[in-house]
Order: C-alpha cells, then sequence, then structure tokens
C-alpha cells in the first residue's frame, strides 16, 4: 500500500522494541510514520515514497546504516532527503565522520531525548513543506511559461498566415485591378479613338469633350496602375526584391521630392516569395516613417545579400527617432516590421545616428537552422 509522502518520517532499525519507542516518541507529532527493520526494507519503501526526514541506525545486519545511506543518496529521487543516524554512546569518531561522508546531516546518541529528537525532527519536516511548496510554486510557473510560449507560437503562426492571406489577397486584387480594369479602360480608348475619326471636322465643341475625356481614361489609367503596384508591385514577382526596392526609391523621390541614394547588388538575387516579400514591406514602412516623422532631405539606401543571410539597410538626415519610440508599444510600425522579420528569424534594429537621423537595419537569414 502506498503511503502518504505529505512530510513523512521512515523509521530505520533492526530492533523491534526500539522501532516501537520511536513510533510512541513521535506519535503525536502529527506525522506519518513509516518503520522499516532493515536496510533493504527501508530502501523499498524509499524507492516509493518521499520522506522529510530519515532516521537511520548505524548498526544493523545485512546492509547496515551506513550502506543504506550511501545507496538513497545515489537515488535521484532522495538524493536531497535528510537522514539522521541513530547510534550508540560507544560509537567511535571514525564511524560517526564515515556517516557524514555517505550523507548523514545529524548523530543523535541513545538513549534518546523526546524533546531534542523532535526539536530536530521539526525544522526537516518545515524544510520539507517550505522545498514542497516552492516546487509546486515553480512548476507551476513552468507550466505558465510554457502556455505562454505555445500561445505566443500560436500567435506568431497566426500572424504569419494572416500575413500571407493578406498577400495573397493583394496579389489577387492587384492583378484584377491591373487587367481587368486596365483591359476595360484601354478598350474604352480604343473605342472613343474610333468615335473621334469619324467626328465632322467642324464638331469642335464634340471634339474638345472628346479630348477632355482622352485626359480623363489616361489619368484613370495612371491611377489603376499606381493602385495595382501599390498592392502588389508586379517588378517584385517578375524581376525581384533588388529591382523593386530600386523601383520604390525611384518612386518614393518622385512624390516627397527626398533624394533617395540606392545601392543595389551587382548580381540578380533570387530568394523565396516570404522572404522578398517581408523585406519589401519592411523597406516601405521605413519609407513611409521617413516621410511622417524624420523631417529629413535624404535617404541613403543599402541592400546586400551574402551566404547566410540578407541585410538592408536604411538611413536618413532627418532630425533622428526619440529613444522612448524605439521600444514603445504604442509603435505599431515598428512593431509590425520587427514582427515580419521575426517570422523568419531576423530582426530589425533602429538607432540614432553619430550626427542626425536614424539608421534602420534589417537582417533575414536565408535558411532557418
Amino acid at each position: 500500500m502506498s503511503v502518504s509522502s505529505n512530510g513523512s518520517i521512515l523509521i530505520v532499525d533492526d530492533n523491534q522494541r526500539n522501532l516501537a519507542a520511536l513510533e510512541g516518541m513521535l506519535k503525536d507529532v502529527g506525522r506519518n510514520l513509516v518503520l522499516a527493520n532493515s536496510g533493504e526494507q527501508a530502501l523499498r519503501h524509499v524507492l516509493k515514497n518521499d520522506f522529510a526526514v530519515i532516521l537511520l541506525d548505524a548498526r544493523m545486519p545485512g546492509v547496515d546504516g551506513f550502506e543504506t545511506a550511501k545507496l538513497i543518496r545515489e537515488r535521484p529521487r532522495s538524493r536531497h532527503t535528510p537522514i539522521i543516524f541513530l547510534t550508540g554512546a560507544y560509537e567511535d569518531l571514525p564511524s560517526m565522520f564515515r556517516g557524514y561522508e555517505v550523507g548523514a546531516v545529524d548523530y543523535i546518541i541513545k538513549p534518546l531525548v523526546p524533546e531534542v529528537l523532535k526539536s530536530k525532527i521539526a525544522v526537516f519536516i518545515d524544510l520539507f513543506e517550505k522545498n514542497a511548496v516552492l516546487t509546486r510554486e515553480i512548476t507551476e510557473r513552468k507550466q505558465i511559461e510554457e502556455e505562454l510560449r505555445e500561445s505566443k507560437e500560436n500567435l506568431r503562426a497566426l500572424a504569419a498566415r494572416l500575413q500571407s492571406v493578406v498577400e495573397e489577397e493583394r496579389t489577387r486584387i492587384s492583378r484584377e485591378i491591373h487587367d481587368e480594369l486596365g483591359q476595360a479602360l484601354t478598350g474604352l480608348k480604343m473605342d472613343l479613338t474610333w468615335l473621334t475619326t469619324r467626328l465632322p471636322k467642324d464638331q469642335k465643341v464634340l471634339r474638345s469633350k472628346t479630348k477632355s475625356i482622352f485626359e480623363l481614361i489616361d489619368g484613370t489609367i495612371q491611377s489603376v496602375r499606381r493602385i495595382a503596384s501599390g498592392l502588389r508591385p508586379e517588378v517584385l514577382d517578375e524581376v525581384g526584391l533588388a529591382a523593386a526596392i530600386g523601383w520604390q526609391a525611384r518612386d518614393f523621390q518622385k512624390r516627397t521630392g527626398i533624394r533617395c541614394k540606392v545601392r543595389l547588388p551587382a548580381e540578380s538575387i533570387v530568394l523565396d516569395r516570404d522572404r522578398s516579400t517581408a523585406a519589401f514591406r519592411i523597406f516601405q514602412e521605413l519609407l513611409t516613417n521617413v516621410v511622417r516623422h524624420a523631417n529629413a532631405t535624404a535617404v541613403d539606401v543599402d541592400l546586400k545579400v551574402g551566404k547566410s543571410e540578407l541585410v538592408l539597410e536604411v538611413s536618413d538626415n532627418g532630425k533622428g527617432i526619440a529613444e522612448d519610440k524605439l521600444k514603445s508599444s504604442q509603435s505599431l510600425g515598428l512593431l509590425g516590421m520587427r514582427e515580419r522579420a521575426s517570422l523568419l528569424g531576423g530582426k530589425v534594429e533602429i538607432t540614432k545616428t553619430g550626427g542626425k537621423g536614424t539608421r534602420a537595419l534589417v537582417s533575414i537569414p536565408l535558411r532557418l537552422n
């Protein structure tokens, strides 16, 4: 039958009268008492249960107290269980040293004084209970940490999936806008051209009106191209990341008037869709931050791809990012960029430059270990 390990006491003595005396002496300590009349029996109990303290007779036939203590210490479950040796007054000093060497925490010489024995046992029971509470708290904390880790992994997996779905939807809408709406506008322009060629030359008002319609159609075609490119640039899928960054930098300079100097690899870059998309979207967000917050007049862009990672550096000559913004949970743009990179095992580091301005360093491994 299994014994409760809630602060139980194991008493080991080959003399039945000694066992009975110890049991009577400790019956009012409020703890379960487990009796063993040999070292072998004690070891069987230790294999099945945890004890607050073990009272062990030093001299027993067969497996004596010293050998029993050594074996108890060799088992991980009982390695730190306190052992008090019970010994006669005749015990010599070398034997006592031997007891301490095999793991004894104390020696009590017979005949036993009940008050002394109970006070020592109370100390170890108190330690056992405190250790049990601490162990339970550690277990609960580990469980909470594991649940948080799993939750974080699930959220990241969900975020990655959502980003993938968003990019797929952007690509689909971009193609539909470019192909269907673009073709429709082109067809409308061709029909208008056919109609214009058949207008009498003296219909100046109608010819003027068709001219304004041509201009409106051309403007709409440009808007369609701009919207489609904003959703998902064709150059990113057709030519690659380097070309897409170059195109985005030129468009940025044209729209904002901020000089944009770009250094791209001489050789073409072959990357998977996820890494190309992540790097490009982070680059777009960095340029957006320059316009919104930097008050800069120039931006330098440097894209490098080594054997193990892609590195994108973007620096501006603006007023520099405030320190409180770097770690703020309210900086959703920074959080989004870091999360995009983190999903691929990368990172985004943003710092103020030595003089003025901000420097962003994006690194994304080409393969995860």
